[in-house]
């Protein structure tokens, strides 16, 4: 009996050490970045002399960085748009209608989350090409938007697999079309699911690399600055950067965490 209550002890400490170093080999870098934001110095090195937050001013002041920044910004915000008109009444007709191959549909629509974004990348720049469309500033927000309705539509759709058919078909009963049925009784009744979906992807968006990268063009977002920029080593600069978009991805990812657990 001892020894199983040894044993048992033995793998509970065995889990909880490897919890802790799977932890800290997945948050140790991302914390370093944080730190070395601080960096008074050029030069990223430790011990720090000091703690100053001028590279977030020089960060500030940068007209490349902040261009691509809003671009990143703008990008999201139309992705995440158009993945929400598209993905919400997928989502529902995924809910509403039995078809053939429905099953197979609920998984093939996670297919571009799944698939390599090189892979996405390349397909959708081969398909522009054929179609004869540049890229551009268009052609990321449709690959972004591809993307996206896949992060959308199954958060819509497991939110609306929980509610009672019975309240749409009340609502026809009284005299509301189908469409006016979708919006005052559909939508009220997933609009945390569909505003979560939302956080999700503008945040998925933001950090998306690529994608973009096949498909930009002559513009660049955020991601790709910082990318050409760290060719010549990491710098407090890029450090500042990617600190205030941790901070703005945690914000996010955590509000629509707290919106999912009210459904």
């Amino acid at each position: 009996m001892e020894s199983v209550k040894k044993k048992t002890s033995g793998g509970k400490i065995l889990f909880t050490v490897l919890g802790i170093l799977g932890l800290v080999f997945l948050y140790l870098p991302i914390f370093v970045v944080a730190v070395y934001s601080l960096n008074p110095e050029s030069v990223n090195s430790f011990p720090m002399k000091g703690i100053s937050f001028k590279w977030f001013s020089v960060m500030a002041h940068d007209h490349m960085l902040m261009t691509s920044l809003w671009h990143s910004v703008l990008v999201a915000i139309i992705s995440t748009m158009c993945a929400i008109i598209l993905g919400v009444p997928l989502a529902y007709v995924m809910y509403r209608k039995k078809f053939p191959g429905k099953a197979f549909m609920e998984k093939i629509v996670l297919l571009p989350l799944i698939l390599p974004g090189i892979l996405t990348g390349i397909a959708m720049l081969t398909f522009f090409q054929l179609l004869g469309l540049q890229q551009s500033m268009g052609a990321v927000i449709i690959g972004h938007t591809t993307f996206l309705i896949a992060t959308v539509m199954p958060q819509v759709y497991t939110r609306l697999k929980t509610l009672d058919k019975s309240i749409q078909e009340a609502a026809l009963d009284l005299g509301a079309s189908p469409v006016k049925a979708f919006f005052y009784v559909i939508i009220p009744n997933v609009k945390t699911a569909v505003f979560s979906a939302a956080l999700l992807s503008f945040t998925l968006s933001m950090d998306e690399i690529p994608v973009t990268y096949f498909l930009n063009g002559t513009f660049s977002t955020l991601p790709i600055t910082i990318w050409g920029m760290t060719r010549n080593g990491i710098t407090p600069e890029v450090n500042a950067i990617a600190t205030l978009i941790l901070i703005v991805s945690l914000g996010l990812v955590f509000l629509s965490t707290k919106l999912n657990e009210k459904e």
